[in-house]
């Protein structure tokens, strides 16, 4: 008897581990998606194959860091696909004038996190939701990036790919090893400085955290900026890899960014975060999107998928709310 319940207990903890721990389910997810595609298709396991998937994921894993930070501090920002379209348009803009590299980039990034500061600005101002802010910023964007280039393409092929064609050791991109990058400073930022923990403070109980002494607002600016950073870097990053600009190049990736982070097991409320479980979820993303063109899905079932998968993380972290709960009372 008492064997049998071990098992049964044992077996529950397994299960319940998965939902505290979301990254290992999407492990498990992906290992599973991976393995089914690679007996249909073979060349799913092929070495260039596997770099264009890393080399796919690297751009939304930049932004999804930088949005891990934003959602654990209870903020979000759904303009940063505009902002990426802007962005684009003006490095490259620059590059097509003669400038060069170097000061078109840092223009590009400093202009991004411009752009983020003043969504985080206006939302403090206004003492409105992000979420709204961000929405009515998106046309802002997109208006400015239209007239500054008329609606028509910024080409500069030939002129930026040092980052987009590079593959260190013949076969890693460089883009990806620059989204590892990302990961790594969220990841320190968020578990090991006082910015970190003030991100989780404000983001569990801003009022909590006012009466500790946080500066709520100058750290939610903060995390707006350092956001900013990360849509600058991926915007370069982008246009470097497609060699070419339009207000729209960036439109729907918030959708993207924001469901990965979710899908990783940081909720919308703030106060949490896991910068394991975003890389997990970006990943997933590329393999499913991957996968359905090995299996020659229809590619508008993509989006079907994409968004029945924040529905499920959604579910996940519903249950895993449930059960801390249980465990209180």
């Amino acid at each position: 008897m008492n064997a049998e319940k071990n098992s049964k207990n044992s077996k529950r903890n397994l299960f319940l581990n998965l939902f505290k721990n979301q990254w290992i389910f999407l492990l498990v997810v992906i290992i599973i998606i991976s393995v089914t595609t690679g007996i249909v298709n073979q060349r799913f396991f092929s070495g260039n194959n596997v770099m264009n998937i890393l080399e796919q994921i690297a751009v939304l894993g930049i932004l999804a860091s930088g949005m891990t930070m934003l959602i654990a501090s209870g903020e979000i920002d759904i303009s940063i696909g505009a902002n990426v379209g802007i962005v684009t348009c003006v490095i490259a803009i620059l590059i097509k004038s003669g400038m060069g590299i170097f000061f078109p980039v840092m223009i590009g990034i400093s202009l991004a996190m411009l752009n983020s500061f003043l969504v985080g600005i206006t939302s403090i101002f206004f003492k409105a939701p992000s979420f709204i802010v961000s929405l009515a910023f998106i046309s802002v964007f997109q208006g400015l990036a239209l007239a500054i280039t008329k609606g028509s393409f910024q080409t500069i092929y030939g002129q930026f790919e040092v980052i987009g064609a590079t593959r260190l050791g013949g076969f890693l991109p460089l883009s990806f090893v620059i989204s590892i990058i990302a990961y790594l400073i969220a990841f320190f930022i968020l578990y090991y400085t006082k910015m970190g923990r003030r991100i989780y403070s404000i983001g569990s109980n801003p009022s909590a955290a006012y009466l500790s002494g946080i500066s709520v607002k100058k750290a939610k600016l903060s995390t707006f900026l350092i956001n900013g950073v990360f849509v600058g870097v991926a915007a370069m990053v982008l246009l470097s890899r497609i060699g070419a600009a339009q207000p729209s190049t960036g439109s729907g990736m918030e959708l993207k960014t924001i469901g990965a982070v979710v899908i990783g097991g940081t909720p919308l409320m703030g106060g949490k975060a896991s910068v394991v479980g975003t890389f997990f979820g970006v990943l997933l993303m590329g393999i499913i999107s991957n996968s359905l063109n090995m299996l020659r899905v229809n590619p508008y079932y993509q989006e079907v998928t994409f968004g029945a998968l924040i529905i499920g993380a959604l579910g996940i972290s519903l249950l895993s709310s449930y059960r801390k709960k249980a465990v209180i009372k």
